[in-house]
């Protein structure tokens, strides 16, 4: 008893699509922007990156929301 040949899923497709793309690549301006001008603002690198940090993950969810 063999089993019918299943088609094999598509490997070569996209690992994401072009709004997620878009949405990380706005968040990754973002979280740089703002680690940027907290480190210009006389701030310390850890506070910079905490900042970078949370305008990034807040980016993620304000244009998961805009863009569609």
């Amino acid at each position: 008893m063999s089993e019918p040949d299943r088609p094999q899923p598509d490997r070569d497709g996209p690992l994401l699509t072009q709004r997620a793309a878009i949405v990380f690549l706005l968040a990754a301006l973002v979280g740089i922007g703002a680690t940027v001008l907290t480190v210009l603002s006389d701030k310390g690198w850890p506070v910079a990156v905490s900042v970078g940090s949370g305008s990034a993950a807040s980016a993620v969810l304000f244009f998961k929301e805009i863009i569609d």
